[in-house]
């Protein structure tokens, strides 16, 4: 069976993927979401979960926040080695959404204002800094400031996820995630016809 596993740092990344990918991906694509306890619980049980996983024919898809470390790529290297020693390196792929999850969010503030139901957000896109928000230091701290405390990590990703347009390029941590979701998803197209 055709099916897209996502490895995530946390349970606000699962409720939003779960929201986003049924208008991404085909109808015939399974996919599930396995939340973890942070990053290091991630990093500690990855290598695990991705071996111990029943079906040979699912391709696994790891996504964690940069946080405040300095070298998304160093991140990267890590979570990418972990996935080599499960023995199927090629069957993975590791996104880093810099800084945070949030950061999708910033980067389209019009699924913020539909999803939340503040009015006026949108406007607020034209503004320095959402025109680029992966380069904030702490995107969970801006949006919950910018809607005025109604922003809860799990609801709150759940009803955005709904509305986040698939065509944003705000913010290339968003892009390079859904770049990579299409990829790996008509490689196993590929591999069922």
């Amino acid at each position: 069976m055709m099916e897209l596993v996502f490895l995530l740092e946390e349970l606000s990344a699962k409720a939003m993927l779960e929201s986003l990918l049924p208008r991404v991906l085909n109808p015939g694509t399974h996919f599930r979401c396995i939340p973890f306890e942070g990053k290091q619980d991630l990093e500690k049980q990855l290598t695990r979960k991705i071996r111990a996983y029943q079906n040979h024919a699912a391709r696994f898809i790891v996504l964690r926040d940069q946080d405040n470390h300095p070298d998304c790529i160093q991140v990267k290297k890590r979570l990418l080695d972990l996935c080599h020693a499960s023995g199927k390196a090629d069957q993975c792929l590791v996104r880093i959404a810099c800084t945070e999850l949030e950061t999708f969010y910033l980067a389209d503030l019009s699924a913020v204002e539909h999803a939340l139901e503040i009015h006026g957000l949108a406007r607020q896109q034209q503004s320095r800094k959402f025109r680029s928000p992966d380069a904030l230091r702490s995107p969970s701290k801006e949006l919950k400031a910018l809607t005025k405390g109604r922003y809860e990590k799990v609801a709150g990703s759940r009803a955005i996820g709904q509305h986040l347009c698939l065509d944003n390029a705000r913010s290339p941590s968003y892009r390079n995630l859904l770049t990579a979701i299409r990829r790996m998803e008509s490689k196993l197209i590929a591999e069922e016809t």
